[in-house]
């Protein structure tokens, strides 16, 4: 995806884990942080309590959304998938992404993966891999404070 594109919409799940949203939800509101990762993923668990903890202090002020990008066949056990998002403290709503609808509509090709959409749904921010966090932080941080003007 190239910034500024739209969010694509959030439909193909195989399944959702911890409730539904749809890119209407996420839309008009608050900003958006969506997140890519893989059950297999190791750079992905070691981000996690980082993203959870973007979840819990802008929870107010921030949609956050995981996306389950399986990597290989091992990756689309459910069950697996759901064991891992409970041992990682995963409680937002969890996209699986099993057929990697959501993977082609994002153009995404990386876990862990990370995008941020402005509250009207447009990308402002792409980020990839498992460093970064304090740049993606900056991000997240500067498209709040957009909106949080834009408001005023």
């Amino acid at each position: 995806m190239k910034l500024r594109q739209p969010m694509p919409e959030l439909t193909g799940a195989k399944e959702w884990l911890n409730g539904e949203v749809t890119k209407e939800d996420l839309i008009g509101d608050k900003p958006t942080l969506i997140h890519f990762w893989s059950v297999s993923c190791h750079l992905c668990k070691e981000a996690m309590p980082q993203v959870n903890q973007f979840r819990d202090e802008y929870k107010d002020q921030l949609n956050v959304v995981a996306v389950h990008m399986p990597r290989s066949e091992d990756d689309l056990d459910l069950e697996k998938i759901k064991e891992v998002a409970k041992e990682h403290e995963i409680t937002q709503p969890i996209f699986v992404d099993s057929d990697h609808h959501l993977t082609e509509a994002f153009e995404n090709e990386y876990v862990p993966a990370y995008y941020v959409f402005d509250k009207t749904g447009a990308l402002r921010h792409f980020q990839a891999g498992g460093s970064g966090m304090k740049m993606l932080e900056k991000r997240v941080n500067r498209v709040l404070s957009e909106s949080e003007k834009a408001a005023e």
